[in-house]
């Protein structure tokens, strides 16, 4: 069965950072495409960023510069770091992947609360 479960978020001011990780079980994470998508109060769930099996990094236009993602294969793991963060970074941000060779094989995780406020 596969698992995802986020883990690193919380409160913390404007222009601080915060580390998102996300640890994958259940299959064979290697050939899956990795990313974090975030929803806000009221609005739809919208990308924040993706990386490839083969580490290639894609942005949301909201959050390049300021965001990082990567992956540890070894770990079965995705990180988010997170810098700069700004009041509407303010989101539950949910980790997903997708199979490379079959995307109907997808799968979220529960997602993270990450507020910034003063």
């Amino acid at each position: 069965q596969v698992q995802l479960v986020e883990s690193g978020g919380g409160l913390v001011q404007p222009g601080g950072s915060l580390r998102l990780s996300c640890a994958a079980s259940g299959t064979n994470f290697n050939i899956y495409n990795m990313g974090w998508y975030r929803q806000a109060p009221g609005n739809q769930r919208e990308l924040v960023a993706t990386i490839t099996t083969g580490g290639s990094t894609n942005y949301a236009d909201y959050v390049k510069g300021r965001f990082t993602i990567s992956r540890d294969n070894a770990k079965n793991t995705v990180y988010l770091q997170m810098n700069s963060l700004k009041p509407e970074d303010t989101a539950v941000y949910y980790c997903h992947v997708r199979h490379i060779f079959s995307p109907d094989r997808n799968y979220w995780g529960k997602g993270t609360l990450v507020t910034v406020s003063s």
